[in-house]
């Protein structure tokens, strides 16, 4: 196995994503609850973020090279 041979595992894409909405929200307190709010909110607005930087770059690339079609 990876893990046993030193080597770390490869994850697909998305994979911690996934596990984090299997979680079972019943066995938490309200503090962990607003806690886990707290993070995912701080994780969509990173994600924005980084949409945001692509589309500059398209955009930039489109003014630079003009935008195909």
């Amino acid at each position: 196995m990876a893990e046993e041979d030193g080597e770390p595992v490869r994850r697909p894409r998305g994979w911690a994503l996934t596990e984090v909405v299997r979680e079972d929200l019943e066995l938490m307190a309200v503090s962990d609850l607003e806690d886990r709010i707290v993070a995912l909110e701080t994780e969509i607005a990173r994600t924005r973020a980084q949409i945001e930087r692509k589309r500059a770059g398209w955009a930039a690339a489109d003014a630079l090279f003009g935008k195909p079609g």
